[in-house]
């Protein structure tokens, strides 16, 4: 599971980056490495965090500058680690990611200045670090579908709203938790997007629709207080998807979700998101996203 890291947090500057793949006729895979001039070594593309900004929304922000290539993200890789000049941590996480295009527009530039596709054997060899041979040693090519769950956003108190429940707001708080969910509900390249009909739950994910394009399917199964047998179902039914696929509940409906998914309970802050990357119908790895002022402690 994918979860931030330990270290005091304004000692360590995040990063994240991809390990990028494509099918190789001569191997199982040829992976993608960038020169930097600045240091003269080869490494995998990867940046740090812009504020407010999610991981995964930063890794393939920082593939496509660096590389011109524009990706979508697969399954977690384990964080890498090092130590910076003064000493600060750099934490580094990784995902498998694989190309939409073939990045023709790529400039060379004073950051980066060259890029190849390399065979496992070839990349070993030309990676600069041994944390990136590290890195690489780990990696296994597997093609993964994304289900991502979300708690809807931080909305207006129970408290004080005189109104139909369904139609209780987010907050100015959950507003801005929404709009973080855009780049990185893109980064897996979401297609579908499922929500409990609750308007808070609506306007959490309606950023990433209108800017996808995409409708977003009202399911009375995943309001609050639903028979717990409705939402195994629709849960199931999840798990058949074909579609990369994002959906949008409650607190108090999770546990059942969860219990129809076949994975370990979670409690989720609002605006949190849970990737759940499925080969078939299991799980095979589960990371979770908290909203970034969570992550910066505000």
């Amino acid at each position: 599971m994918t979860q931030g890291s330990t270290e005091p947090r304004d000692r360590v500057v995040e990063a994240a980056g991809a390990v990028v793949w494509r099918p190789s006729a001569y191997e199982r895979a040829e992976v993608l490495l960038v020169h930097r001039p600045k240091y003269d070594d080869w490494s995998f593309p990867k940046g740090k965090l812009e504020p407010g900004e999610r991981a995964p929304a930063a890794a393939v922000r920082e593939v496509a500058e660096e590389t011109g290539i524009r990706v979508v993200l697969g399954a977690p890789m384990p964080p890498v680690r090092y130590p910076l000049a003064g000493g600060a941590v750099k934490v580094v996480r990784y995902w498998q990611a694989v190309p939409l295009d073939d990045g023709a527009d790529f400039t060379p530039g004073h950051e980066v200045d060259r890029r190849a596709w390399l065979r496992f054997g070839e990349a070993a060899r030309q990676l600069t670090h041994p944390r990136d041979r590290s890195l690489l040693a780990t990696f296994t090519p597997r093609a993964t579908r994304p289900l991502v769950l979300v708690r809807h956003g931080s909305a207006l108190p129970r408290r004080g709203w005189t109104g139909d429940d369904l139609e209780r707001p987010l907050c100015d708080e959950g507003h801005t938790q929404a709009a973080e969910l855009v780049g990185a509900l893109a980064a897996y390249g979401i297609t579908r997007v499922i929500s409990s009909p609750a308007r808070r739950c609506v306007e959490t994910v309606l950023p990433y629709a209108t800017a996808a394009g995409v409708r977003i399917e009202p399911e009375p199964a995943f309001a609050e207080d639903t028979d717990p047998a409705l939402v195994g179902e629709q849960a199931m039914r999840l798990l058949d998807a074909p579609e990369p696929t994002a959906v949008c509940t409650h607190r108090p409906t999770l546990p059942d979700l969860w219990a129809g998914l076949g994975v370990t309970p979670m409690p989720l802050q609002p605006g949190e998101a849970v990737v759940l990357h499925l080969a078939g119908r299991t799980p095979v790895a589960v990371e979770r996203h908290p909203p970034a002022e969570a992550l910066s402690g505000r």
